[in-house]
């Protein structure tokens, strides 16, 4: 397929297959593909297909099963300046989003449009609002639509600083004018806590660990939940 812009691995997919390749690199390339949709089995497969093999790539989407430190020994460097929209899903919970996740995000200072739905787990520290403000809206200038849902497992050690929901809630303010919606539970006796924060309104079909602390709302898209 010489002149092959569109691509679409994902939700249309035979029975929602994955795409992987294993340890070794895809043999894929093309100089016309400007659209990727696709679900693959790790973190590593994503990394392949962006390593310039498509270098006139403006959109991708990925479903990734899992994100763990392995897929680190992949190519995490390589500048993606033509990449307008990005989209990034996962739903099993990893530990590596500073070594992995935003190394990958660095590379895309000329986004536009970015999308994410991740389940983190942190041993120590946390992340708010300032944090998205500081490491990822302000450094990608070009960025007018910021959608995510984002989901902390958080330990919690006896002497970090709790915020309470409201001081949690005021990080938000100012993001690219979104209205976003957050809630945190704290565990004392198990040191643990949960984080959750989404941009409204929700257009994810499932929502997923609901608490006492549920904020509420009108929901849509959602067809499951789970407590």
């Amino acid at each position: 397929f010489l002149n092959l812009q569109y691509f679409n691995f994902a939700q249309s997919s035979l029975h929602h297959q994955r795409l992987s390749f294993g340890l070794s690199s895809p043999t894929l390339i093309s100089s016309s593909l400007l659209e990727l949709n696709v679900r693959v089995q790790d973190f590593t497969d994503c990394l392949h297909l962006l390593d310039g093999r498509f270098s006139q790539l403006r959109t991708f989407r990925v479903d990734v099963y899992r994100i763990f430190s392995a897929s680190s020994r992949t190519n995490n460097k390589v500048k993606l300046p033509d990449l307008k929209s990005f989209s990034l899903h996962c739903d099993m919970r990893t530990h590596a989003y500073d070594e992995l996740i935003m190394p990958l995000l660095r590379r895309m200072l000329n986004l536009e449009t970015l999308d994410l739905h991740l389940n983190l787990d942190f041993n120590t520290g946390f992340i708010d609002g300032n944090h998205l403000k500081e490491n990822i809206v302000n450094p990608m200038l070009r960025l007018n639509k910021f959608t995510f849902n984002i989901c902390l497992f958080n330990y919690l050690p006896h002497e970090i600083d709790l915020p309470s929901n409201d001081e949690f809630q005021n990080t938000f303010n100012n993001i690219l004018d979104h209205q976003i919606i957050s809630c945190l539970d704290y565990f004392h006796e198990s040191h643990y806590s949960y984080f959750h924060f989404y941009t409204f309104p929700y257009t994810l079909k499932s929502y997923d660990n609901i608490t006492n602390n549920f904020p509420g709302g009108l929901f849509d898209y959602v067809h499951t939940i789970s407590l």
